[in-house]
């Protein structure tokens, strides 16, 4: 026999409310409905254990809409992408939407190819973290009326939303961080990009040892590309550390140098921090695992996510809104690898 397909009024009947609360519940408009937070966790939750699946063939019918939202990161390696991906799902699932995500592996054309599978997906909008040289695919978006939002990295000359950290406060914080405990020579390495948010966190370092009385030397900055990164980081470190005066920390500016820096810093057999201090962005369970705990700036990882499927969704219903942004601030978690010195 044929289960019985769970309804609306199957929902409302278990929860003792009427089906139109149900409705508002599961369609994510239970604040515009104002349905107390306690309710509509209930009508979640029986909605869960009654397995209800919504017919949304039928609402997509209605509307013209998907309830499909394609997500493209960065590169789904990375610890912070992954989890970016993650809120951003369970954030889309809480307002009724589905994501499909696909990684560009920081290739601008491989995020073209991407926008372009989940058009003919026919999703609803985008969330993009974004690639250097990938303009191409955000006027794109505007010029079809796509509705999306840039999430982490955006670019300034576009009027787009987007969500974002404060890179360069968060530069400024770790580096002044390094000061206050001692260090003094301190190198910063980043990827070498044309990205806004890499500018800004070289801002951000810079300024911090200005404000210090700290002149920096020119070869105290070093950049390496994406692609090279494995060889060309042992590169940077060797040449922050060739001079008569080594550097005596470093401040990585993503988690994937990190890594790779830190294993070249456990060949050279170089002690941190009593030979170096470190600070990095971006965190991961690998920063507590290694023997001297290391010190990062803690990107809002849930609230990035959120406030980016809360823009979008936003956009959805009010396509003639004017942008928004959102900047929003790191947190040092200071550790170990920058004790004082």
């Amino acid at each position: 026999m044929k289960p019985k397909k769970i309804s609306l009024s199957d929902i409302a009947r278990a929860a003792g409310v009427s089906t139109a609360l149900v409705s508002y519940v599961l369609s994510g408009k239970e604040k515009e409905s104002r349905v107390g937070p306690e309710i509509a966790q209930k009508v979640r939750d029986i909605a869960r254990e009654l397995n209800y699946q919504p017919n949304l063939l039928a609402k997509s019918l209605r509307n013209g809409r998907t309830y499909t939202i394609g997500l493209i990161i960065a590169d789904i390696s990375n610890p912070f992408f992954a989890n970016i991906a993650r809120e951003v799902e369970d954030e889309s699932r809480r307002n009724g939407y589905t994501v499909i995500i696909g990684s560009s592996d920081e290739n601008a054309e491989k995020a073209w190819d991407l926008m372009n599978v989940l058009l003919n997906r026919q999703v609803d909008g985008f969330i993009i973290v974004s690639t250097e040289r990938s303009e191409k695919l955000i006027t794109q978006l505007q010029r079809l009326g796509i509705p999306f939002v840039l999430l982490d990295r955006h670019f300034p000359e576009f009027d787009t939303d987007f969500v974002v950290t404060n890179n360069a406060g968060a530069s400024y914080e770790a580096c002044t961080h390094l000061i206050q405990n001692g260090y003094r020579r301190i190198g910063f390495v980043a990827y070498r990009s044309a990205m806004f948010h890499v500018k800004e966190r070289i801002r951000g370092y810079r300024e911090a040892l200005a404000d210090q009385g700290i002149q920096a030397e020119a070869n105290w900055i070093r950049e390496v590309r994406f692609e090279a990164m494995a060889t060309e980081i042992r590169t940077a470190i060797d040449e922050l550390r060739s001079t008569e005066a080594p550097i005596d920390a470093i401040i990585f500016s993503t988690y994937g140098l990190a890594v790779n820096g830190l294993k070249y810093i456990n060949e050279l057999q170089l002690r941190v921090p009593d030979d170096i201090g470190i600070v990095s962005f971006g965190q991961a369970e690998v920063f507590d695992l290694y023997y001297c705990p290391i010190s990062f700036m803690q990107q809002p990882i849930e609230v990035l996510g959120k406030k980016a499927v809360e823009l979008l969704i936003d956009q959805l219903k009010n396509p003639d809104r004017s942008s928004q942004q959102i900047t929003i601030d790191a947190r040092l978690i200071a550790q170990q690898s920058s004790r004082k010195k």
